[in-house]
């Protein structure tokens, strides 16, 4: 009977038949779960929900009105507080159960590909097949990486709702279906072969007990917070990657682009990056002490890794002099290592490692204060940096390799260079980022105390940039000592103080990054060198015979579409400054630029974005190429991609959007944030964590190096610049220009419940209140995702071809017109993969669900009225996809995320029609802290089914 709760009406393909089997196994195990932690009458409560809901999908609107969605509706009118909460717990669970179904299912279609020498698109090997058959050699590519620079960057943007206990047993289950997974295929193999397994029988029994207790321990652990996360919680949800993938799936990343292009050793271009511990932008909560706090914890996990690492390796290098030589180096090494036991006195790779692993514990105790697991019997100095334990660890592959010893190196010594090479003593680069007007009202105040002007806020940008010129040429520093700054400006500074002394503990990758958010002129960047040489982080004068230098790469971000407008210009500009092309040629000659998808989506829509965003590009790269010619010397140039995990925010398929970059702007050069569910999405599972880092490299290398067969064609450019226009005039007509359209929006999705939600460290507003403005992007896109309506990946587009088509003096142009704008669909990019992300959206919307969120709306007339807009353009767009692309169904190029919805949708309707009733009675004033757990679980349960709302 359990199995008709989770595991009905999915129908099956020979492909599909084993995604379809691990599905129904596991809705099996969770039916039979509920049914014995909470009983028979929970259990088929469930089974009519469902089916309820199942009819309401099949039923067509009218029918659907008159009879199904009362039936349901009154029945989850009359379900008691308690009940609702399980019926959430248990459509939420199956959600989760079911991802997992999904990633195991795509990885063992890409094993059966692979076995078939199929390359998928987005791995390396794929990448390299494709370059090698465009001319590219190998050779070529691995100059490319020589200078490439690639970066995922995490960070702790609140729509991360999974807790790390939740995570931690869906890896156990995740492992449990890989096993499965692994004897199955073998049983297939024996049989073939006539050599049936007696033994898998057994094998799945024991393997279904295990699933059985870990969904078991899913059900009985809560699945929300009750405590909002501290910055603390974040950094060690992170830290929780690096140890489960990171740190050993990345130096298998280096592994096979060697293997593929037989390179011996390529140089460390790929690292990560993050943000968490860093980010002040709008989180009073990032301090001095949680940036230290982020390095040392960062800095211990790396430093724990390596002692492991070392212990582990000396088990392995037990080689006697008596049977194999060594180096005169590493003899060295082995007498300064203060190991004379007499059981390893004939072993001197042993006798080294003791050695190393005595260094890295005295290590670990001056930069963490932390112990290291085992006893070190013999004392020796810490090493000063990452590149001191390089050359003990060098001197060891360097003996193996002259005494026939290279066999050894593969297993653990050559990842474990590769490792301190990419992470160092600090683990990840750790960006700074606060707003403009931050920097501003802290430097007024030193401004004010040190007498050099009483206003700061008054000066024009002109006065600014000549002041603020004047001070970066100046040797005195601008702090009175013993003054009683404010609690803020003393903080702020706090915060340059650290990252000095950080950069000096941890080494200069420690720090590499501080981004200005809401960079809308020059003085925004001179602002922070200011304050940057006030702590030390920038030395000598601008227009000193040495130049300045600085320790850290300021790095602006441009967000709105204005400020995209006006970057290539603000950049020109700045570079124009006496001195500053000098000091960044000096400090590295790098420069990255952050653009930002979130904020300038919510200002103009999907598609002004979009374009914007191109055209910014295009123009930043002329703008640093006369930059390079003016000054003689090139700046490389690195965008910084500001990707949320919704479309609306930049999300969508990371393959695809790199290679829908500009022509010319990758160049090996890039860096993207993983946000929210997202981060747990591509790296919870180490395997899938692999190959989403090989989908970076892999398109960063194609963007790079894949011959440009011609320039995009003016008449695209042109037709865009159009489209834009109207798409930005459409959807600010609806968002900024309807009355009350906020009061819709704060109705009509659960953006108010999100925000009471413990799932980061973060406000979901700037400011108090219920202003459009002042609200994050981040529940922006998360609210329209709740809702099914998923507004910020879509609307706009639909008027937009409509208004160019009928733009047309005559048929015969719209046809024309047409055409072109389905070869831009067909042959450009850019355009592709914005349409591609607009067909998802669209495919994960249901207004039949959001209408229902709709009738949360007290103001009824306003309600219909916006609700009526919203599916008019819905309408519109749809049309317009199936126009351009030709195909009338959604997802026609995405198969595999077609049967991800056609399996789990019809599963996560319940959960919406149980959060529309429990908002209506947590508004209503039921305040039931049952009912707003219940909420907080669907929202749960949505998000985690939906993957990419956030």
């Amino acid at each position: 009977m359990s199995e008709t709760v989770f595991a009905t009406g999915l129908a099956s393909s020979d492909k599909e038949r084993p995604l379809l089997d691990d599905i129904r196994l596991l809705g099996r195990i969770l039916g039979d779960v509920i049914r014995e932690q909470e009983g028979v009458a929970a259990f088929e409560l469930i089974e009519r929900i469902r089916q309820l809901a199942v009819a309401d999908r099949k039923a067509n609107e009218e029918a659907a009105l008159g009879h199904n969605k009362n039936g349901l509706q009154d029945l989850l009118h009359g379900l008691s507080s308690d009940e609702t909460v399980t019926v959430a717990r248990a459509f939420t669970y199956f959600s989760h159960l079911a991802n997992l179904a999904e990633d195991r299912h795509f990885l063992r279609r890409r094993e059966i590909h692979e076995r078939q020498g199929e390359h998928s698109r987005g791995s390396i090997e794929g990448a390299l097949q494709e370059l090698e058959q465009a001319g590219v050699q190998a050779a070529q590519v691995a100059q490319a990486l020589a200078h490439a620079y690639v970066s995922p960057v995490l960070t702790a943007h609140p729509t991360e709702v999974q807790r790390k206990s939740i995570l931690d047993a869906e890896k156990n289950i995740a492992q449990l279906l890989a096993v499965r997974s692994q004897w199955q295929q073998a049983a297939l193999q024996d049989e073939a072969l006539g050599t049936p397994d007696a033994r898998l029988p057994q094998r799945l029994a024991q393997n279904e007990a295990a699933l059985r207790a870990r969904v078991t321990q899913l059900w009985q652990t809560r699945l929300i917070r009750y405590s909002r996360l501290t910055v603390e919680d974040e950094i060690e949800n992170a830290l929780s990657y690096y140890e489960a993938t990171f740190l050993e799936e990345i130096p298998k990343l280096y592994d096979t682009l060697e293997e593929e292009l037989g390179h011996a050793h390529l140089p460390s271009f790929f690292r990560m990056g993050q943000w968490i511990g860093g980010d002040r932008d709008g989180n009073p909560n990032v301090t001095a002490q949680t940036l230290q706090h982020a390095l040392k914890r960062q800095s211990e996990v790396a430093l724990r890794h390596y002692l492991q690492e070392v212990h582990a390796l000396g088990g392995e290098l037990s080689m006697s002099e008596r049977r194999a030589g060594m180096s005169d180096a590493l003899r060295t090494l082995a007498d300064a290592s203060g190991d004379d036991s007499e059981h390893r006195a004939d072993e001197p790779y042993r006798r080294v490692l003791t050695g190393v692993y005595a260094r890295l514990a005295a290590t670990l105790q001056n930069l963490s204060g932390g112990k290291a697991p085992l006893t070190v019997r013999h004392e020796l100095p810490a090493y000063s940096d990452a590149q001191e334990l390089l050359v003990d660890l060098q001197t060891i592959t360097d003996s193996l390799c002259a005494h026939h010893g290279a066999a050894l190196l593969p297993a653990r010594l050559k990842p474990l260079v590769r490792k301190v090479q990419v992470f160092g003593f600090h683990l990840t680069t750790l960006d700074l980022r606060q707003s403009s007007d931050q920097h501003e009202a802290v430097l007024a105040e030193l401004l004010k105390v040190a007498l050099v002007t009483p206003d700061y806020s008054v000066l024009d940008e002109a006065q600014r940039q000549a002041l603020l010129l004047q001070l970066l040429n100046e040797v005195r520093p601008l702090r009175v000592p013993q003054y009683a700054y404010s609690t803020w400006t003393s903080s702020e500074m706090a915060i340059f103080d650290s990252a000095r002394q950080v950069l000096q503990r941890y080494g200069q990758g420690a720090i590499r990054h501080y981004i200005i958010s809401h960079t809308e002129t020059v003085s925004d960047l001179l602002e922070v060198l200011v304050l940057m040489k006030e702590a030390g982080l920038v030395q000598g004068t601008l227009d000193g015979e040495q130049g300045a230098r600085s320790d850290i790469i300021v790095v602006p971000l441009f967000e709105t579409i204005a400020d995209l407008q006006n970057a290539p210009g603000i950049m020109r500009d700045y570079y124009a400054c006496p001195g500053i092309a000098r000091m960044v040629l000096q400090s590295g000659a790098e420069q990255d630029i952050m653009l930002g998808y979130s904020d300038s989506n919510k200002d103009g829509g999907i598609l002004t974005s979009n374009w914007e965003l191109y055209v910014a590009e295009t123009a930043l790269v002329q703008c640093f190429t006369e930059i390079g010619r003016i000054h003689g010397a090139e700046v490389r140039l690195r965008m910084f991609h500001g990707r949320g995990g919704a479309v609306g925010r930049g999300g969508g398929p990371s393959y695809d959007a790199i290679l829908a970059q500009p022509p010319g702007t990758v160049r090996g050069q890039i860096r993207l944030t993983e946000q929210g569910e997202v981060i747990a999405s591509k790296y919870a599972n180490p395997e899938i964590g692999r190959r989403n880092l090989q989908t970076l490299v892999a398109a960063t290398l194609t963007a790079t190096l894949l011959p440009q067969s011609s320039p995009v064609p003016q008449s695209y450019l042109d037709a865009a610049k159009a489209l834009s226009a109207a798409s930005m005039q459409a959807y600010r007509a609806l968002v900024f220009e309807t009355p009350d359209f906020a009061s819709y929006f704060f109705n009509a999705t659960p953006v108010r419940e999100i925000a009471e939600l413990n799932i980061g460290s973060r406000p979901a507003s700037r400011k108090p209140g219920q202003k459009l403005e002042d609200l994050r992007a981040i529940p922006w896109g998360f609210g329209w995702g709740q809702s099914r309506l998923t507004l910020p990946g879509w609307f706009g587009f639909g008027s937009a071809v409509q208004s160019f088509l009928d733009g047309a003096q005559a048929d015969t142009e719209r046809s024309v017109r047409l055409q072109l704008l389905k070869d831009m669909a067909s042959q450009w990019p850019f355009f592709q993969t914005l349409l591609s992300n607009m067909d998802m959206v669209i495919a994960k919307s249901d207004l039949a669900l959001a209408k229902r969120y709709c009738a949360l709306v007290p103001d009824v007339a306003l309600g219909q009225q916006v609700f009526d807009a919203i599916a008019q353009e819905w309408h519109r767009t749809a049309e317009a996809l199936t126009q351009l692309t030709g195909n009338t169904d959604r997802l026609a190029g995405n198969p595999g995320l077609a049967r991800s919805i056609r399996h789990r949708f019809p599963y996560i309707d319940p959960l919406h029609h149980i959060q529309v009733e429990l908002l209506a009675r947590w508004r209503a004033g039921e305040n039931d802290e049952r009912v707003q757990t219940a909420i907080h679980i669907s929202i749960n349960g949505i998000a985690a089914a939906l993957r990419n709302t956030g």
